[in-house]
């Protein structure tokens, strides 16, 4: 035991493939006083049976991005470690029955374009040539990916382990973590074999992810939002017809997904390999009746093929050869599933230098994706690319055992299921309502939930269909979509009122706290009795996040800013905090109604109020209305003469139905969306993310490059700004739109040549168009300009807007 690393620099929890991955990532980048401990064999959690399908696809940008650099590293992978692989580059069929499949398929090619993958939609002629087994009579589309096969989980996990032992890092197996202290500069990670002292610790403990993640409660960390799934794959004997074809053909068949049946089928030697997402799925180790063992290594559940049964009927039919074959093996084992399916990779929310990299349903494909994205967060502090969609702070207080076991029964049974903008799917809602929530629901609120708190997205009348069935569609055109003009038009014409919970809401307050803050953001703070909005840059100069900064007195500021972004934007205000300076949240404790529109005035005047409504544009007050304390924000996000009503939840029905009684109407975030596009302003983590610059993103208006106070990413902005930027935020308009608006990453063309990306589009219903929001190149973003937005597989031609609002561009309306 005199060998047994007391320190190291990193410590990682979890020996699977994303786990060796991150060692592997980090030596590469010289950290290699690093080491993984792992309690069994390398492998021995969900690597071992996974099977191992190495797919490009993935609707999601930061997800194909990451699994796209796997795949890139796997095709070398080992000639650079000098250990040999089983790595089938066979490529993929995707199968689609609908018109909605194709356009996915279609969205997902224009994506893969973007990024230099060789992704596209082929006819069923070329599926045929492909597979001659296949059938294709009943298809609606079919998507070839040339780059997609197979991979051994083992021999990729031990090829990582190697590279990384080669370069100087240690793999500790058989010697299982038992907990955690921390130290006031890092960890003692414990084990049976000594302590190892460090400065950030990793849980990568996969499906045991939750139990290491007790150990940091104690030190501020919450109960890790997952589940384990059962997830079986079964194997046939061999199967001759495919021998022959394989020997003569000297390859594999291409791997099959028939998405909509929910299954893939891929060859396996010279049989099959069936592993279907089935509706009637099964999570495990959820009670008291079925607890988790302290050790599953290399084991497996009982077989369940009942549950599999219309799946393999269905698969039949698609490839006969599989009805010739018995069942050779069948594998049934445990999969972590997060609420949304997606990884939980960067930050452990509220414990200091502590990260998650675990609950990957997809680990083998994203492993080394993962492994260079984590080595960023541990090396950098942050990403090349931004990584929110597999953020663990994307999920905060609501995700309980009885939420996370809904979200992932709902899941994985829609494992390929398609994420149409207006559907909001029904597991896993109510967690956090509105004081108001019952009056919205009476009045035909339809709603979505937004870091758990459920707010609007429109309001439906007598005879609407508000069936889950009608949001199935990527079109704009639904039952919503009347629904939406009529709000969006109430608010351009009267007043309208939308009911908004949920708001992250800090105080900041202390001696030096004005220096403190302004330190952070990249302009200037207002002054006492105004609010602006505030920019926080990285230390790249990116857009890490955007906040309202309301100043109360000279050393005191609230902060406003997106719900999802309660926990990460938390962070960001706490993580120097000095000595002396009070940070608390109070998202729970207050509410919001945004009263807007060119009558608001002359409502809030009716209605009784000791405010004086004369007040400029981003002013703020306590004030009575109707008799009733709340504090009035003259600001407002659709772009019209409006206020923000901000008050303690016990305020919020009386101010609600004071606010209806005198003729305020109702409207949603679907038209809030309308309106914002409207006027050019930005989402956070679609048109603001770390992806782009403060200048990118058209803010230098936000900037005091002359400031007195430094800030982070100053001297990359300098640069920038003397070099000039390679891209530039636009306001595109659709000359003939069609049936949909651009959805987010779409390809923007000229001459054939993908010159930026769509970030965010809706259509305006006060300018009667179809607007997308974007990034394009600096050669070719021109105002009066035409380019090309590729929407579903179809090119439409928009003009690129002058960098001014649609709407009110004098901004008349908002400071009437």
């Amino acid at each position: 035991m005199s060998d047994f690393p007391t320190s190291a620099r990193v410590v990682i929890i979890g020996g699977g493939v994303v786990g060796v991955s991150i060692l592997y990532h980090l030596a590469k980048e010289g950290w290699t006083d690093c080491v993984l401990l792992e309690k069994n064999e390398l492998t021995a959690g969900s690597t071992w049976h996974a099977a191992g399908n190495c797919p490009n696809f993935a609707p999601n940008w930061a997800v194909m991005n990451m699994q796209r650099y796997s795949l890139d590293m796997y095709r070398s992978l080992a000639e650079d470690v000098d250990y040999p692989m089983n790595y089938h580059v066979t490529g993929s069929i995707r199968l689609g029955h609908s018109k909605e499949r194709a356009q996915e398929f279609a969205r997902v090619a224009g994506q893969a374009k973007a990024m230099g993958l060789p992704i596209e939609m082929i006819d069923m002629a070329e599926a045929k040539k492909l597979h001659p087994f296949l059938e294709t009579h009943d298809l609606s589309g079919v998507l070839w990916d040339p780059l997609d096969g197979d991979i051994d989980p083992a021999q990729l996990t031990q090829a990582m382990a190697k590279g990384a032992r080669d370069l100087g890092a240690r793999v500790e197996r058989f010697c299982p973590a038992t907990g955690v202290e921390q130290t006031s500069d890092g960890w003692t990670v414990k084990t049976d074999k000594g302590d190892i002292r460090c400065e950030k610790v990793v849980n990568a403990a996969g499906y045991y992810a939750a139990r290491v993640g007790e150990w940091f409660k104690p030190f501020g960390a919450r109960d890790v939002p997952l589940a384990v799934m059962s997830h079986q794959y079964f194997l046939t004997e061999e199967i001759p017809e495919l021998k022959a074809w394989s020997e003569e053909q000297g390859k594999k068949t291409p791997l099959i997904r028939d998405v909509d049946s929910s299954y893939y089928l891929r060859q396996d030697k010279n049989g099959l390999n069936l592993g279907p997402y089935e509706r009637n799925c099964k999570a495990h180790w959820t009670t008291a009746n079925d607890p988790m063992p302290d050790d599953f290594s290399f084991q497996l559940y009982p077989d369940d093929l009942e549950r599999l049964e219309w799946y393999i009927e269905d698969a039949m039919a698609r490839v006969p050869l599989l009805g010739t074959a018995g069942v050779g093996r069948n594998i049934n084992g445990p999969i972590p599933y997060a609420p949304d399916g997606l990884p939980m990779l960067g930050p452990m929310p509220g414990v200091r230098n502590a990260f998650d990299a675990h609950s990957f349903t997809f680990g083998i494909v994203q492993g080394g994706g993962a492994g260079k994205v984590m080595a960023e967060w541990l090396i950098h502090g942050e990403t090349e690319r931004d990584m929110w969609s597999v953020d663990p702070r994307r999920y905060t207080d609501y995700t309980d055992a009885d939420y996370c076991l809904a979200k992932a029964l709902e899941t994985y049974g829609h494992e390929y299921g398609m994420h149409f903008p207006h559907k909001m799917w029904p597991a896993g809602r109510d967690k956090k309502l509105s004081p108001n929530d019952a009056k919205v629901r009476a009045l035909g609120g339809q709603m979505g939930a937004f870091n758990g708190w459920e707010r609007a997205n429109w309001f439906a009348k007598e005879g609407d269909d508000t069936s889950l069935a009608a949001t199935e569609t990527w079109e704009r055109d639904g039952p919503w979509a009347i629904r939406v003009k009529e709000e969006c038009e109430a608010v351009r014409d009267g007043v309208g009122v939308l009911d908004l919970p949920g708001f992250s809401r800090f105080n900041l307050s202390g001696d030096g706290v004005a220096a403190y803050l302004d330190g952070l953001i990249a302009g200037a703070l207002p002054s006492v009795g105004r609010m602006n909005l505030a920019y926080f840059p990285d230390s790249r100069g990116r857009i890490l996040t955007e906040m309202s900064v309301m100043r109360h007195s000279d050393d005191h500021f609230t902060l406003i800013t997106a719900a999802t972004a309660q926990w990460h934007d938390y962070e960001v205000l706490a993580r120097n905090l000095p000595d002396g300076i009070s940070l608390t949240d109070h998202t729970t404790d207050y509410s919001t109604l945004i009263v807007t529109g060119p009558k608001s005035r002359d409502l809030f005047t009716a209605l009784g109020t000791d405010a004086d409504l004369s007040l400029p544009w981003l002013s703020h007050q306590p004030a009575k209305v109707a008799g009733i304390d709340c504090a009035l924000a003259r600001v407002s996000f659709a772009g019209e003469l409006g206020w923000e009503i901000h008050a303690a939840n016990a305020n919020l029905p009386a101010l609600y139905n004071a606010v209806l009684g005198a003729g305020a109407v109702p409207f949603g975030m679907f038209a809030l969306n309308a309106l914002r596009i409207e006027k050019g302003y930005r989402a956070w983590k679609g048109d603001l993310s770390t992806d782009y610059t403060l200048l990118e993103g058209g803010l230098e208006r936000f900037i005091r490059f002359d400031k007195a106070s430094d800030f982070p990413g100053k001297q990359a902005l300098m640069a920038e700004k003397q070099q000039g930027r390679k891209k530039g935020f636009a306001t595109m308009t659709l000359d003939s739109p069609g049936a949909a608006d651009a959805p987010y990453m779409s390809p923007i063309w000229v001459n054939g040549d993908v010159v930026g990306e769509t970030t965010s589009a809706d259509w305006g219903y006060r300018v009667n168009k179809s607007i997308a929001l974007g990034m394009i190149r600096s050669d070719a973003n021109v105002s009066g300009a035409k380019v090309e937005i590729e929407i579903y597989g179809e090119k439409y031609t928009a003009t690129i807007q002058e960098d001014q609002p649609l709407w009110d561009p004098e901004n008349t309306r908002i400071k009437a």
